[in-house]
């Protein structure tokens, strides 16, 4: 028995193999196709990263990652997925591909989609293509709609014009100013 038993399982887990190879043969195949899918595996997205409520930066976060901030940034902030807090405060301008603001925000926020929720606190423009604003968030400042809000000297300059129509000298040195420091 033990020497059938021996001889059997081989030949069980002979035709397994063989199956499991040519699942992988046809794999194959696809990938030299395309050339994609072997780096598939590793493009899953990492995990946000975090920013403790216990740390205080000072200077500019820059990321094509998520990021979640729980502490203080004195500086700007641009992500892809940005996710500010309830414990957070932020004073400078956020640009990311989603914005959701849970804590406070003193500056310009940027975004394709912003969401404001009921803890948020937001002292400054808003400058987006889709937004929410949930009950008993606190706005101060001006919301304004574009198409490409990510891109700050597209969107500023539109801004800019409309109110610098009627006195269009003195808005230009301003914004010649501004970028000149």
């Amino acid at each position: 028995m033990f020497s059938k038993s021996k001889i059997n399982e081989p030949v069980s887990k002979q035709p397994s193999d063989d199956a499991k190879p040519a699942a992988p043969a046809g794999a194959t195949a696809s990938p030299t196709r395309s050339g994609d899918y072997p780096s598939s595996p590793p493009k899953p997205k990492p995990p946000a990263s975090t920013l403790s409520a216990d740390l205080h930066i000072t200077g500019n976060i820059k990321t094509s990652g998520d990021i979640q901030v729980e502490g203080t940034v004195e500086g700007d902030i641009r992500a892809h997925l940005l996710t500010i807090g309830e414990s957070a405060t932020i004073k400078g301008e956020v640009t990311a591909d989603d914005v959701v603001i849970n804590g406070r925000i003193v500056g310009r926020v940027r975004g394709l989609k912003v969401r404001l929720t009921s803890t948020a606190r937001v002292e400054g423009d808003i400058i987006h293509k889709t937004i929410a604003i949930e009950s008993g968030a606190h706005f101060e400042g001006s919301v304004q709609r574009q198409d490409d809000p990510l891109n700050p000297g597209r969107s500023g300059k539109p801004g800019n014009n409309p109110a610098a129509a009627p006195s269009g000298g003195s808005a230009q040195p301003q914004a010649a100013n501004a970028q000149g420091r």
